[in-house]
């Protein structure tokens, strides 16, 4: 029964991760101007990860891959925000003033 539960909470993670994917590439077509597609992608795929990573740890049941998952979503998070802000400020610098 449990075993039942678990998979079932590791198929909403991953699902809801998805749909918040599926939410960023949809932001990152319809916004219009740079920002705006970054912040849609950024703030949605960061979210999307990080329950598309709970879900895959839950699965694998450990709490070593549980903080090495943890450890890649902190990674990711850096990331994307590091390179939102250097294409931004590129953006930026390219505006008509």
């Amino acid at each position: 029964m449990i075993a039942v539960l678990l998979d079932l909470a590791t198929a909403v993670l991953v699902l809801a991760g998805a749909f918040f994917f599926t939410a960023g590439t949809a932001g990152l077509i319809r916004f219009p101007g740079v920002r705006n597609k970054l912040h849609a992608l950024t703030k949605a795929d960061n979210l999307g990860l990080g329950l598309v990573l709970a879900g895959v740890a839950l699965h694998l049941g450990s709490w070593a891959w549980a903080g090495l998952l943890l450890l890649t979503w902190l990674l990711a998070l850096g990331a994307a925000a590091a390179s939102a802000h250097l294409l931004g400020g590129l953006d930026a610098q390219d505006a008509p003033r």
